[in-house]
């Protein structure tokens, strides 16, 4: 089994537990892992949301959607339409039904799909790439496609090398699926070539946050 049809079983296997880091399981042991460990994911949360902003009649691209929190949340705050694409079916199931239990399901369509397969025709203002670059193998040629896909601004992560927090990552993905970590030096190397105007990086706990300007 390649590298790629390894991490897309993985996370449609994992659907239900990764959902949960989200809330969906409000029990002590969670809440308590989510504040020690998961913080960087609620803080890239908060970026994505106040980075697209204005979000009202504008359209998003979520790449990577995995159960549909940040196209939801987008939906929610009055984009016009919003585009998840995921490449595990699980994924897809959960986001759908979030999306039809807040009411956005009309404003929201999910794809099963791999990204790097992915095709539209309209390109999108925002697009959303969290939880994604962890994965890619080329992240050369997804932040190209990425970007040629983006109209204003496109969001990513990408998680840390180096310190306790890599190397426990590292060890726990061993058995899973492959991980890619970064530098700080890689980023700047990645899209100081990449089709954007401009970038900014941020680092927050465990990941880098960029921002790429259309």
């Amino acid at each position: 089994m390649d590298s790629h049809n390894k991490t897309s079983e993985f996370f449609d296997a994992y659907a239900g537990d990764f959902n949960a880091i989200y809330g969906t399981r409000n029990t002590l042991i969670n809440r308590c892992v989510n504040s020690l460990f998961r913080r960087s994911m609620k803080l890239r949360y908060e970026r994505v949301l106040s980075g697209a902003d204005p979000v009202e009649g504008r359209s998003v691209l979520d790449i990577g959607c995995g159960p549909g929190h940040y196209s939801v949340a987008l939906a929610k705050r009055g984009a016009a339409s919003v585009v998840g694409v995921d490449f595990a079916p699980s994924m897809i199931e959960l986001a759908t039904q979030l999306a039809q239990q807040t009411g956005v399901a009309d404003r929201c369509q999910f794809e099963q799909k791999d990204f790097m397969a992915f095709s539209s025709e309209q390109k999108s203002d925002y697009t959303v790439v969290i939880g994604f670059m962890d994965y890619m193998a080329d992240p050369r040629a997804v932040i190209d496609k990425v970007l040629s896909l983006t109209t204003s601004k496109a969001f990513f992560s990408f998680p840390v090398a180096g310190g306790i927090l890599g190397w426990q990552r590292k060890l726990r993905y061993r058995s899973r699926c492959e991980l890619y970590l970064y530098t700080r030096s890689r980023l700047d190397e990645l899209f100081e070539q990449a089709p954007c105007s401009r970038y900014e990086i941020e680092q927050i706990e465990r990941d880098f946050f960029v921002t790429a300007y259309a």
